[in-house]
């Protein structure tokens, strides 16, 4: 399997693939996705960026990020530290 592969509206990234990202192994990344502990999100492009789709995976206070074409090749992939998205920042 490719990394990422396009089935009609819905774009299938490969388990080994998030598992790096997050350091775990294949059978925790599954078991983590079907619990909803690995979060994901899907963007299609508008404009200039039409044609295109971002990826984004949220696991413990770290982000994948893909960049995918029409075809699910990878354009951009990105690794990076988030917040947990249910804690609001306060400023003061």
């Amino acid at each position: 399997m490719t990394d990422v592969v396009r089935h009609r509206d819905q774009f299938i990234v490969d388990a080994q693939m998030l598992a790096r990202a997050f350091d775990l192994s294949v059978e925790e990344t599954r078991n983590r996705m079907q619990g909803g502990q690995i979060a994901s999100l899907c963007e299609t492009g508008e404009g200039e960026d039409a044609g295109r789709w971002r990826l984004t995976f949220r696991h413990q206070g770290r982000a994948l990020r893909l960049i995918v074409d029409t075809r699910g090749a990878i354009l951009s992939k990105s690794t990076f530290p988030v917040g947990h998205p249910n804690i609001a920042t306060r400023t003061r």
